[in-house]
C-alpha cells in the first residue's frame, strides 16, 4: 500500500507541474520584454529542469530517486526565489504571484513527502 502511493504521488507530479508550467509561460509572456528574456528565460529552464527530473523519475532504479527528488526540491525553491523577485519588482501583480505560489506550494508538498519517504527507505 505504501509504495503504491508514492507512486500515485510521483504521478500526480505531471498533471500538476504541467499545469504550472503552462500558466508561468503565460505570465513569463507578459512581463517587460527586457526581463523577459533573462529572468523569464532563467525561470523557463527551470521548470524544465524540473518536469525533465519528474519524468525522469519513475524511469530510474529506486536507490537513484532521492537524488533526482533533491534536484527537483531545488529546482522549486529557484523558482520561488525569481517568482518572489519578479514579484517585488512588479513584473506580475499579487493575484498572479499568489496563484504560483499556490501551485509551486501543492508540488512541494508532494516532493516533500517523497524526500521523506526516499530518505528514510534509502539508508545505504
Amino acid at each position: 500500500m505504501e509504495k503504491q502511493n508514492k507512486k500515485e504521488s510521483e504521478l500526480t507530479l505531471i498533471p500538476k507541474s504541467e499545469r504550472y508550467i503552462e500558466y508561468m509561460l503565460e505570465v513569463i509572456l507578459k512581463i517587460p520584454r527586457t526581463e523577459k528574456f533573462s529572468i523569464g528565460t532563467e525561470y523557463k529552464n527551470s521548470m524544465y529542469k524540473m518536469l525533465e527530473g519528474i519524468m525522469y523519475l519513475n524511469k530510474i532504479d529506486i536507490k537513484k530517486r532521492f537524488n533526482i527528488i533533491n534536484k527537483i526540491d531545488a529546482d522549486l525553491s529557484v523558482q520561488r526565489i525569481l517568482l518572489r523577485i519578479m514579484y517585488k519588482n512588479a513584473w506580475i501583480d499579487k493575484k498572479k504571484f499568489e496563484y504560483a505560489m499556490s501551485l509551486i506550494y501543492e508540488m512541494g508538498k508532494i516532493i516533500g513527502g517523497l524526500v521523506r519517504y526516499y530518505g528514510k527507505n534509502n539508508k545505504e
